[in-house]
């Protein structure tokens, strides 16, 4: 009895695959240069990077520790690589709108140099162009001009002087103006005499003057038309003079970038904008000492107005650019206009701006972790809405903008990049479910599996992955019994027998503690012991809080019995998940039935202890006794179910089948053994179905049983579909090797009842009764007698 049910040796342990690991040890082997197991992720990450268009970008899913972005930094430096370094960009001042900079794109590399060149310039001509105008060879052009239109105007001046005398009139300077008086033996005529002369001389007098005067007005507009030649020529020869030195001094630049038609469009501009601002770099020379102040900042506003603000510089990259932004702030991702404190308020120009990530990601790739970005909701927005536009908008955060101060607004620059976003599957699920735009902009998913099948090929990968850590970590190497416990440990983080854990960022911490203890111990390479000894020092290093728990059933604090028989009582077996660390403990379900209210009375309900799925299994319960006892009369009992010393809340099916095997013991009467702990969900048709955390379940209660001493007697009653999920401690395993302790597997509760009893449960005949000397049986019977009771008090 019970031997039928038990879980066998070979079941426990995978075999040694002595005819795959032929090596020494790893150094023996070639080193990973592939990924183990995520065909489906490769491809869909393979699909978005060539699928061409803005709403192409990738979201990759999948657990912590499955290698998400070591494996996208691995597909994404591989195919970056096909494609040409992407251009620097820079920010230009905009001469006709100093709050509208302009962006330019220039070939990778040459940023640095533009910038480094242009300041170099005007360092030079803001020097140079003072010494060119002091020079005596502009000097005698610049006098000569002068000379030869002053020439011309005294001419014509001379003229209507000359005119003027032979009528007797003179020319005489009053003020800003000029006025015509006649004159006798050279001398002007006063008023008196003026008025004393006969009137037919006042008359010719009259009119010689209006005469002089029409002469004198045409000279004199004449002498403004030459100012004004003398000033275009005087500019035209600064012009011509500047305009040489300043081509001495950036041709070199303008031929270095000759194929850029932004750069040269903007030196032409430069050029023309130092001749209209000339007289700004002549002022800056030969200022007093007691203006110092004044002349650095001129000369800072004339360095800064030319200066080339480099926003992305790409010396040093090869190939598309990739940019893994772990702080996706509204300033890392779409840039930044700082400001400074001038009198009282603020001020910014265009070399205060600063680039994102999203722009030194242009034509190429942005990674992004999804949860610190979902921190910020119009982050996110703004994030959309570039993606959707094409087009990235440096500016100041919405919320933070100062109105009452004018702010740098650069042009929008065209946005060509590739986005992929990581996280696990709940920010994704909730995204998919309440953002309408998400699957329209992210239409690629990448979804990381954490497990692989157990094959020969995955596992001879798993010893040159760790061939390849041991080389990029500078481990010592691992020999093969020390892979193969690296391995089992594989098969333990997924608690399956027939899958590898793919998680290999633990699996990476494994392989480097195991080497720090065998360093440690001066070995000179990893075995198994060093693996165990790093995982179980590892779980020393964080289960101070299962130790606690585990005093407490020192003291008879918590209750528990491991031998024996009880009715109406059974050891269920609750996970504890720590995060680091999970373990199980056994807990004490009872189950008391009486005449009264017919129904399950389910004391975690009643006190508010029970989440919802408990509930669902309690309920379950109900609907398999009405199967099982209810076909020829209403039942008539009520039964009590509770975890014993439970305070803390409880949920989940995993000890409904439990739970049941109770009810039938008081049900039944008959005592159910103490020294098995149970564990499994049931359905209504009486099935035992599959549950988690098996492995912890069975190593918490046997670490119990050696607590209260072993009676080889000890064991736990699992899911038959949990078998292949078995990746116990050795020291379990050794145990059950030694029969000091036993796992049963069971399909169905009667199984299960038989196990616990060692009575079967018993089979129905055509008229739904069962035989007396079964646990069905009797179990109806005790109903059975309830029901006349309730008919007799009922009546």
């Amino acid at each position: 009895m019970g031997k039928s049910f038990k879980v066998w040796l070979k079941d426990l342990r995978k075999k040694y695959p002595s005819n795959l690991f032929d090596f020494e040890d790893t150094s023996k082997l070639e080193p990973l240069d592939s990924i183990i197991g995520q065909k489906r992720a490769v491809e869909a990450i393979d699909f978005g990077l060539n699928m061409k268009g803005s709403e192409y970008n990738i979201f990759v899913t999948g657990l912590e520790g499955t290698g998400k972005s070591t494996i996208v930094k691995k597909l994404l430096d591989a195919h970056a690589k096909k494609f040409e370094t992407s251009g620097d960009l820079c920010l230009v001042n905009n001469f006709d709108d100093v709050y509208c900079p302009v962006v330019i794109e220039m070939p990778a590399g040459s940023a640095v140099y533009f910038s480094r060149s242009m300041i170099q310039f005007i360092e030079v001509i803001k020097t140079k162009i003072p010494e060119f105008f002091e020079a005596p060879s502009f000097q005698e052009k610049q006098t000569k001009i002068h000379k030869e239109i002053t020439n011309r105007q005294k001419e014509l001046f001379s003229t209507i002087e000359q005119f003027a005398k032979t009528i007797g009139l003179s020319i005489i300077r009053v003020e800003n103006d000029y006025q015509v008086v006649p004159v006798l033996n050279e001398k002007p005529i006063s008023p008196e005499e003026f008025e004393s002369m006969e009137d037919t001389a006042i008359k010719e007098i009259e009119d010689n003057i209006v005469q002089v005067e029409e002469k004198l007005n045409d000279a004199l507009s004449k002498i403004n038309r030459l100012d004004e030649e003398m000033k275009i020529s005087l500019k035209g020869l600064v012009a011509s003079k500047t305009d040489q030195l300043i081509s001495e001094q950036i041709d070199p630049v303008r031929y270095y970038l000759r194929d850029c038609k932004d750069i040269q469009i903007y030196l032409k501009n430069v050029k023309e904008d130092i001749i209209e601002n000339i007289a700004t770099f002549l002022g800056v020379q030969g200022q007093e000492d007691t203006e110092g102040k004044k002349v650095f900042e001129m000369t800072g506003k004339l360095i800064k107005r030319y200066q080339v603000n480099v926003l992305v510089d790409r010396r040093r990259e090869k190939g598309a650019p990739i940019v893994f932004e772990p702080n996706p702030s509204f300033h890392n991702l779409f840039g930044k206009i700082e400001k400074k404190p001038a009198a009282g308020s603020f001020e910014t120009d265009f070399t205060m701006v600063q680039a994102g990530s999203l722009l030194k990601a242009n034509k190429g790739y942005l990674v992004i972790n999804i949860e610190p970005l979902l921190m910020n909701p119009s982050v996110w927005e703004s994030l959309k809405r570039t993606l959707q536009d094409s087009k990235l908008q440096i500016e100041d955060m919405p919320d933070q903008a100062d109105y009452g101060m004018p702010s740098l607004k650069p042009a929008p620059i065209p946005l060509n990049v590739k986005v992929i976003l990581l996280g696990g599957y709940e920010p994704f699920k909730i995204l998919q479910s309440m953002d309408s735009k998400f699957n329209k902009i992210f239409k690629v998913r990448a979804d990381f599996d954490y497990e692989a099948g157990h094959t020969e090929k995955n596992i001879y990968n798993y010893a040159r992955f760790i061939a390849r850590m041991c080389k990029i970590e500078n481990l010592l190497n691992f020999t093969r019994d020390g892979v193969w416990a690296v391995v089992e440990y594989g098969n333990r983080l997924v608690s399956n027998q027939q899958k590898l854990s793919l998680r290999f960022g633990h699996i990476r911490s494994v392989l480097k503690e195991a080497d720090y203890w065998a360093k440690k111990d001066n070995a000179s390479k990893v075995s198994q012991d060093y693996v165990v000894k790093a995982i179980s020092q590892h779980r020393f290093r964080h289960n101070l809080y299962e130790e606690k728990v585990s005093e407490e059933f020192d003291d008879q604090t918590v209750l528990i019995d491991v031998k024996g028989k009880v009715t109406g009582q059974v050891n269920a077996l609750a996970v504890y998940d720590m995060g680091e660390i999970a373990f199980g403990r056994p807990t004490r379900i009872t189950a008391e039935s009486y005449m009264g209210n017919p129904g399950i009375v389910n004391v975690e309900h009643e006190s508010d202890l029970s989440g919802q799925t408990h509930d669902k299994g309690v309920m379950i319960i109900s609907g398999y006794l009405g199967r099982m006892f209810a076909q020829n009369y209403p039942l008539s009992v009520s039964i009590s179910i509770t975890f014993e010393q439970s305070y803390d809340g409880v949920d989940g099916d995993s000890a409904s089948s439990t739970e049941l095997y109770a009810v039938l013991s008081s049900l039944s009467g008959i005592p159910v053994r103490q020294d098995i702990a149970v564990t499994g969900s049931v359905n209504q048709k009486g099935e035992i179905q599959a549950i988690g955390g098996v492995n912890e379940k069975i190593e918490g209660f046997y670490d119990i049983c050696i607590k209260k001493g072993l009676t080889k007697k000890q064991g736990v009653m699992i899911p038959s579909s949990n078998v292949k999920n078995l990746v116990l401690r050795k020291d379990v395993i050794q145990a059950i090797e030694n029969k000091q302790f036993h796992l049963y597997k069971v399909s169905t509760i009667e199984e299960g009842v038989e196990v616990l009893t060692g009575i079967p449960a018993g089979k129905s005949d055509s008229t739904h009764y069962y035989p007396e000397d079964t646990v069905f049986g009797r179990a109806q019977e005790k109903l059975r007698k309830y029901h006349e009771l309730s008919m007799r008090y009922g009546k």
